[in-house]
């Protein structure tokens, strides 16, 4: 397999863990939250956000070829989430229950290193000449 194809099947396997995590965080009540994970459902709100854009950010400026440099950070925000989501579960309850996140997290980073070393560097602009302002003779 080559290695794009490797980037894009764990791009896609993360957008649809990410995806489905977010959303359901998102649509849970708030009460069954806080029940399964003893945080505030607030914080709990903000991490299904930033894992339902996190998956959009996998896919789409890959896919439509607009703003590429976007997919590496993506990645880079949800291998936060997941360190902490490991840390998180490791101290919570038995130290298998962060396999998972921690998996994740280094597919993420996977995709973090494969794709910012396909991101084109920018051009930058030409530097401008200094006006010189001259007195009126």
């Amino acid at each position: 397999m080559r290695p794009n194809t490797r980037l894009w099947t764990v791009q896609g396997l993360l957008a649809a863990l990410f995806l489905f995590a977010g959303i359901s965080k998102l649509i849970m009540p708030a009460a069954a939250l806080e029940a399964q994970a003893h945080l505030p459902a607030a914080f709990l709100k903000f991490i299904g956000i930033c894992e339902t854009l996190g998956a959009i950010g996998l896919i789409l400026p890959e896919l439509t070829k607009i703003r590429r440099d976007l997919t590496p950070l993506a990645a880079a925000g949800l291998v936060i989430i997941m360190t902490g989501a490991t840390v998180i579960s490791a101290i919570q309850g038995p130290v298998a229950g962060a396999i998972v996140p921690a998996v994740a997290g280094l597919l993420a980073a996977y995709v973090v290193r494969g794709r910012w070393a396909s991101v084109e560097p920018q051009r930058q602009p030409h530097a401008v000449a200094p006006t010189v302002l001259r007195r009126a003779a």
